[in-house]
């Protein structure tokens, strides 16, 4: 099967969600296409495709014969280009809009109050024209190019709305006798063609300062690197030199309060880093020889020197900016809907527009023309598809950025809608719930017979689990010994020969299926070190165990803490582990878990995850490890420790980069806070047109003889949009974390010395 290329460009040219719906449609029928995603509110699209059956160049060219464009250079400068190329737009905008406004004022003041003026229909028409044909004329090149490829868009009724108001005027103006002849007051509507433009140029100005913040998270996190760094050179010269020139194994000097440019490991001096922009944690984190330091941190006081390991598009900064910019323009399941809709709207809403103007025609003999063209104009300018194409990727784009804010990464809007329907949640032990840190606390030999230590040893340094790590730096430096034919045992551990003798390492599930002799001595002291909530590494030979390793490793105050919280929120919490019964039941206790399976494989986990899904249930699986990463697979949501291994984040759709399971309560909170603004968009978006439209058509006329001015569709329309960005940035107020983390932080305990009687107390409270 052939390797698939993921991409994402910035799309040009796009005015409204018809048009995203278009480049959408484009690009998916490419050959070579496996999936493209438009996503409006970044114009960007993300396109998965065939590297031997089409290129970027040919998706451009397709894209360019639909009339709009796609940037697909990668130069390092694209970006600024891009921003560059954005800011100008927006000022040209913010003039048009302006200059707009300003004609427009006095244009709708004639029309309202002094309409029997001298030379007031001239007037009108002086002001009206330049806002309609030159400050509204891309609306026109927009409709232009849209009708040239047989397709429409929101500005195809925009300019086909106002220029039927600004030629019925002109018509009116010139021509007053085609009227009066017939008894008929003829009225011009300058100002509503003028109004019109100002006010949805006004629209899209807002729109486009909202959309720009919609993405500030992005924009947080690429202001994180700086533009220089300081190197060493030939005979310690320290070099200053831009950061794309670091190359790997450059020495790099960071001073106090500089930020750290590329990943790294110090090699010399020590500070203390703040991380928490890459994880969401507030407390620095002390760094000496030998740390990992990443790319976007920001040293404290201290100074160190450091060795660059990740450069440029490697570091993990660059990382988690990639996998929130793919994240922001994935879609929402809810989204195809919108899709679909968006994609019939426009002509949908001409349709309706003709039909008001014939029905109005037939039934008003008397003014049908003026009130059927008014009507017309009205049902063309009040209808939006702008605010339904708005409403879900602004909400998601929100969200993901808040949540990168926050220490959680989130892959695609699928996960993050998912996340709010999680109601049981599967925790790995090591590493997720305990702190991944095991350490030895004792070693007992059957009959105090340590003979056998150099094979024990070099046995569990061949290994790459850490219990493993943590038995070998409990020995120290043990003499080599020459191990053969040495075997790992997924789930039990391992094996390998020795002095032409077999040799063991595991759990005793391993000793059991060998059918290994277990001393009473030994079997008695692991039920002592399972209480203690420590781990057993049995040793033995080919016959009978020669040794017990008791491995601890401390369980985080911030699980138990996440724990409860998912409980109290109606969340089951389950603990799978491969460790014995009793030292799970021990740490499920601890850690206030109700639900626990010990001596889980890893295929184990995966089954037990199916048998829940089987039930029901909607399922999240946290891990860290490559051993989970079949269960992560299987989940519904998966959930990845950002301190755990590449293949569990690769697999996972959310990673927790400082492996805090706090921010698993808090991830479902921002699922849950983000599709409740989708929900809102959706709905004022469907109700405001639902409305909207009818009432533009001329509906309320026979019942109450309410005709809806143009001047009042077109801010309607205006506000609809915005209303519907400014809902989803409301997202970025909202707080994730819970009440119950508020208060373990500020009931935090301090002695206060000195204190001698109750009068003390009452001051030391006081202040």
């Amino acid at each position: 099967m052939a390797k698939t290329i993921k991409d994402t460009f910035p799309v040009l040219e796009m005015s409204c969600a018809a048009c995203a719906t278009r480049v959408d449609k484009t690009l998916n029928k490419q050959e070579g296409v496996k999936e493209a995603s438009v996503n409006f509110a970044a114009a960007t699209a993300s396109v998965e495709y065939n590297p031997q059956v089409t290129s970027p160049e040919a998706l451009r060219a397709a894209l360019q014969d639909a009339g709009y464009d796609l940037v697909i250079e990668k130069e390092e400068n694209t970006a600024d280009e891009l921003e560059e190329a954005h800011l100008s737009k927006f000022k040209q905008l913010k003039r048009r809009t302006i200059w707009a406004i300003v004609l427009s004022i006095p244009v709708a003041i004639i029309g309202m109050f002094f309409m029997h003026m001298p030379y007031a229909n001239e007037i009108m028409c002086a002001l009206s024209t330049p806002v309609v044909f030159w400050l509204g004329r891309s609306f026109f090149v927009s409709a232009w190019k849209q009708l040239r490829h047989g397709s429409a868009n929101m500005d195809t009724l925009v300019a086909l709305s106002t220029s039927i108001a600004y030629l019925f005027s002109l018509f009116n103006m010139l021509f007053p006798q085609v009227w009066l002849s017939r008894g008929i007051e003829p009225h011009v509507y300058f100002e509503a063609a003028s109004v019109i433009i100002a006010f949805i140029l006004l629209g899209r100005l807002l729109e486009e300062k909202a959309k720009g913040n919609t993405s500030s998270a992005i924009k947080k996190l690429m202001g994180l690197q700086p533009q220089t760094v300081t190197i060493t050179g030939k005979h310690n010269a320290f070099i200053e030199i831009p950061i794309d020139q670091i190359e790997k194994g450059n020495i790099l000097i960071v001073k106090p309060g500089e930020r750290i440019a590329v990943d790294g490991q110090v090699t010399a001096g020590s500070s203390y880093v703040d991380e928490s922009t890459l994880s969401g944690e507030p407390v620095p984190v002390l760094k000496e020889a030998g740390a990992k330091v990443f790319a976007g941190t920001l040293n404290q006081k201290g100074s160190f020197r450091f060795r660059a390991e990740k450069v440029g598009s490697d570091t993990m900064l660059s990382q988690i900016i990639r996998l929130v910019q793919d994240a922001q323009g994935s879609k929402a399941p809810v989204q195809r809907l919108v899709d679909k809709i968006a994609g019939i709207f426009v002509p949908v809403i001409i349709s309706i527009a003709i039909l008001s103007f014939v029905l109005w025609f037939i039934l008003d003999s008397a003014n049908g023309i003026t009130h059927g063209l008014l009507a017309m104009v009205t049902v063309l300018i009040i209808a939006c598809p702008c605010a339904l194409g708005l409403a879900t990727p602004t909400a998601i784009m929100v969200g993901i950025g808040k949540g990168a804010e926050n220490g959680i990464l989130i892959k695609d809007a699928e996960s993050l809608e998912i996340a709010q329907k999680i109601d049981a949640i599967v925790l790995d032990k090591t590493g997720t719930i305990t702190e991944g840190k095991p350490v030895a606390t004792n070693l007992l030999w059957l009959g105090n017979d340590d003979s056998q230590k150099s094979v024990f040893y070099n046995l569990e340094k061949l290994s790459e689990h850490p219990l493993a790590e943590a038995v070998v730096s409990h020995f120290g430096e043990i003499p080599p010994a020459d191990i053969t034919s040495f075997e790992s045992i997924t789930g039990k551990g391992i094996k390998g020969d020795a002095n032409k003798q077999a040799y063991y390492a595991g759990n005793r599930k391993l000793l059991d299926e060998n059918k290994i002799h277990i001393d009473k001595t030994l079997d008695a002291e692991t039920k002592r070190f399972a209480s203690e909530s420590k781990t057993v590494i049995w040793f033995a030979d080919s016959e009978r165990a020669l040794a017990i390793a008791a491995i601890s490793d401390k369980i985080k105050e911030t699980s138990v803490q996440a724990i409860k919280q998912l409980k109290a929120s109606g969340i089951e919490v389950y603990m799978l582990t491969g460790d014995n019964e009793a030292t799970a039941k021990e740490i499920a206790s601890k850690a206030g878990i109700d639900h626990y399976q010990s001596e889980t494989l890893p295929q184990g986990k995966a089954e037990f995850i199916r048998q829940l899904q089987s039930k029901g249930k909607k399922v999240g699986m946290v891990g860290d490890g490559i051993n989970d990463s079949a269960a992560l697979a299987q989940a519904d949501l998966s959930i990845a420790m950002g301190k755990g291994s590449d293949i569990a984040m690769d697999v996972a759709k959310m990673t927790i980069i400082s492996s805090d399971l706090t921010k698993i309560p808090e991830a479902i909170k921002l699922s849950k806070l983000t599709v409740r603004t989708i929900k809102q968009n959706l709905f004022w978006a469907f109700i405001y047109n639902l409305i909207g439209v009818p009432v533009a058509a001329g509906v309320l006329y026979p019942i109450s003889g309410f005709l809806l001015n143009p001047m009042i569709a077109g801010a309607a329309m205006a506000l609809s949009s915005m209303s519907v960005v400014t809902n989803s940035l409301r997202l970025k107020t909202k707080k994730l974390n819970n009440s119950l983390k508020e208060r373990t932080v500020m009931t935090k305990q301090f002695n206060v010395e000195g204190m001698m009687c109750n009068h003390c107390r009452m001051h030391v409270e006081k202040h």
